[in-house]
């Protein structure tokens, strides 16, 4: 999303941040297009070369009271200070009552003022966590999305290849379901990238002849889940004698989504192939890698280099002593 409206965010966040207008309209001059918060205290006290307009503006205990402070001329120079710029909207804290001139001049300048009873360190934490979700760059794969084992796999592959099958398989064996078919991938906090499925087809699942399925109505609750960090890429191909398959898996591959970097793993399929095993092995061999540091390839090649140099070294001990 490049830009929020007032109004959206307040009929998203209504409920939650317990948000109530003060202005006549939620129309803004200026929409919403960053993720961050400011506090004008410094503005109002004149000093403005650091202030940052396209930012939504929080008024709190600090800015309210410095207003109390002042004289009716010294409270309409700072309030007529701040909206000189173009602001989206101002969100006031703590439920506390405002001057009537600040309501006056956002309406002139059409910027939407909200209030909150809610202290200003939470609520900034919780509209900081949904601007940041609304602005977060998101992508749209063509795939199947299974939690193995606390980890996200995300099956991709040619249509009809068998992504499905798969899933469900690993479904019937007891892992989750995230997403199949449409998957909505979305990068949160700098390298994290989270997944869910399509909104419209819920945990719903095209199994080519069969036809559509629930999986929640037929597994159960504990079947599926919302939403799963994507951790490794499993493609599908079909099996080629030219293919170039990773054999010892010292030279791990790499795919890209909006930036970020995840394993890829390819998986050539033939008949009898147990795909769904394979998958769990590859979950748990991520989680081995992840969570204790240890690469059964990397160890294994350490190791018999290490017989090779014993080798190499008793060979060079009995020529020194036939020698």
């Amino acid at each position: 999303m490049e830009n929020l409206s007032v109004a959206r965010l307040f009929e998203d966040q209504r409920q939650e941040l317990q948000l109530e207008p003060l202005t006549e309209s939620l129309a803004s001059r200026r929409e919403i297009t960053v993720s961050d918060i400011h506090r004008p205290g410094m503005a109002l006290m004149g000093f403005v070369e650091n202030f940052l307009p396209e930012r939504i503006q929080i008024l709190a205990q600090t800015e309210l009271t410095y207003l109390a402070t002042l004289d009716p001329a010294g409270v309409r120079g700072a309030i007529d200070r701040l909206f000189q710029f173009e602001m989206p909207l101002i969100v006031v804290c703590k439920g506390l009552e405002v001057p009537p001139y600040l309501i006056s001049r956002a309406n002139e300048c059409q910027v939407p003022v909200l209030r909150t009873p809610q202290s200003t360190t939470p609520f900034i934490h919780s509209m900081t966590s949904y601007l940041d979700y609304m602005f977060a760059p998101t992508a749209t794969v063509h795939g199947s999305l299974v939690d193995v084992y606390g980890c996200g796999l995300l099956f991709t592959g040619r249509s009809a290849i068998g992504k499905s099958e798969t899933a469900l398989d690993l479904v019937e064996r007891g892992h989750r379901l995230v997403a199949d078919d449409v998957v909505t991938v979305t990068r949160r906090h700098g390298d994290l990238l989270i997944a869910t499925g399509n909104q419209l087809l819920r945990h719903h699942m095209e199994i080519r002849g069969l036809g559509i399925i629930d999986v929640q109505a037929i597994f159960g609750i504990r079947s599926i889940r919302l939403q799963k960090r994507v951790e490794v890429e499993v493609n599908l191909t079909e099996w080629s004698d030219e293919g170039d398959y990773e054999r010892v898996g010292l030279d791990e591959r790499k795919t890209n989504y909006l930036g970020v970097d995840i394993p890829l793993v390819q998986v050539p399929i033939t008949p009898g192939k147990n795909i769904t095993v394979i998958a769990e092995v590859i979950a748990l061999n991520y989680l081995v890698k992840v969570t204790g540091g240890y690469s059964p390839a990397e160890r294994l090649n350490q190791h018999l280099i290490e017989i090779m140099k014993r080798k190499s070294a008793a060979k060079a001990w009995v020529r020194e002593d036939t020698e």
